[in-house]
């Protein structure tokens, strides 16, 4: 069965996502699927890892969710120190149909900071590739997130969600309300990610010209020509020279005594980073502002930027679609099983009675053509009949007109959630 574990701003706060990011920034992700897929009841797994979520996407043995879980939030503990009781807490667990509900919104940003964020959804596909290229992926796993980007496109497609939704743009809009002219001021970027990205096409918007950009891995100057903004050598020098900080990176921290007297001329610094790019204390200097990702969440709840009905009709009607395909499944293979078998038999006569092996080969392959329009029909059909919950009824009809057996998979012992929220472990 599929079982989703989520880490997220929503479910922990942000203290203990900080900690719990900061205990696993030394893990590359292929090494961060491989310790969550170490068990035998697990045979598959996507690390979902981005600023503000750490979630685990499973392929898991039926009746195995609780050991699973229980033993990944005992691994989180022993890295993060904290209890098991405050970190079960902590983790949403999903299971099934609702595990594919929340992936489905995470991917169409629905879930986020902020409601409509586009980047997330490649941060998902980044994601899914990695541990697809490893070979930590399933049938299950696949299907899933293969259909998550589908929704996502056609959630962003159809629905009224906003293109500036992001944590960068909603930043960017409470640093308007701390500078009189956002205009003139002189902005450096921290990083070169998705964050810094987005700043560069939001502050242009906004009439920034300004904006130069600093890199601890020597990446800013290759940032720099391309995005048309100027690259700075010295962290310190950047932030003297700026009216704005925007950091978002996993390899600098700012602490107060990298920031000379500002009481001339105000400093805004703003830390998307978790764990944090900038020391607290920063914000206690004269003449210095911060803004943290706590902060903006707090200004992420105002009214507008919540779920349209739009999007929340698509993401309902994707998982009855993807429920329903689940539940028609056995139906399915064995209606195939079926007519492959009577396919194969037929192509092994036409073979011997065909005169030559270019005739052999066109005949092959009109037998696998009609074969596949005769099997898309009924195969339509049956998740037709389970997203209407008679499944049962087409497996009678399948098995008295064509003698066709289904054998459908024994009910999980485990009792998953009645409804879409998420438990607690």
């Amino acid at each position: 069965m599929l079982l989703s574990l989520s880490l997220t701003h929503a479910t922990a706060g942000f203290d203990v996502l900080e900690r719990t990011t900061a205990a696993f920034a030394g893990l590359s992700t292929p090494d961060l699927i491989a310790s969550t897929m170490d068990g035998e009841a697990v045979s598959g797994a996507v690390v979902l890892s981005t600023c503000n979520r750490l979630e685990a996407y499973l392929d898991v043995e039926e009746g195995a969710g609780d050991d699973v879980t229980a033993r990944l939030v005992a691994a989180l503990a022993s890295r993060t120190g904290d209890t098991h009781e405050l970190l079960a807490a902590a983790v949403a667990v999903r299971t099934e149909g609702d595990a594919v509900g929340h992936l489905f919104s995470v991917a169409c940003g629905l879930d986020s900071l902020v409601v409509g964020e586009p980047e997330i959804a490649g941060q998902v596909r980044r994601d899914y590739d990695s541990a697809r290229s490893a070979g930590h992926t399933t049938a299950a796993l696949d299907q899933a997130f293969q259909r998550a980007m589908h929704v996502s496109r056609d959630v962003r497609r159809r629905s009224n969600l906003s293109g500036d939704a992001s944590v960068t743009h909603l930043a960017l809009e409470l640093a308007a309300g701390h500078l009189p002219d956002l205009r003139s001021c002189r902005v450096l970027l921290v990083g070169t990610g998705t964050h810094a990205r987005t700043a560069v096409a939001a502050l242009a918007g906004r009439g920034v010209r300004d904006v130069a950009v600093y890199s601890s891995s020597g990446r800013a100057e290759d940032f720099a020509a391309r995005h048309d903004v100027a690259a700075v050598a010295d962290l310190e020098d950047g932030i003297a020279g700026a009216d704005i900080v925007l950091t978002c990176t996993s390899r600098v921290a700012i602490g107060d005594h990298q920031i000379t007297d500002r009481t001339d001329r105000r400093l805004l610094v703003i830390d998307l980073g978790l764990p944090r790019n900038v020391d607290p204390a920063v914000g206690t200097l004269p003449g210095v502002d911060l803004l943290d990702l706590a902060t903006i969440a707090k200004h992420a709840q105002l009214p507008g930027l919540t779920m349209d009905d739009i999007s929340a009709s698509l993401i309902a009607d994707a998982v009855a679609e993807y429920t329903a395909q689940q539940d028609a499944s056995p139906a399915v293979v064995a209606l195939r099983g079926h007519v492959g078998g009577v396919l194969a038999d037929e192509v092994r006569r036409a073979r011997r009675r065909s005169a030559s092996p270019e005739e052999a080969d066109r005949v092959e392959q009109a037998l696998r053509h009609l074969a596949g329009v005769l099997q898309h029909t009924p195969s339509v059909l049956a998740r037709r009949a389970a997203a209407d919950g008679r499944v049962e009824e087409f497996e009678h009809a399948l098995e008295f007109v064509l003698g066709v057996h289904v054998d459908t998979p024994a009910p999980s012992g485990a009792e998953a959630p009645t409804d879409a929220s998420a438990t607690s472990v």
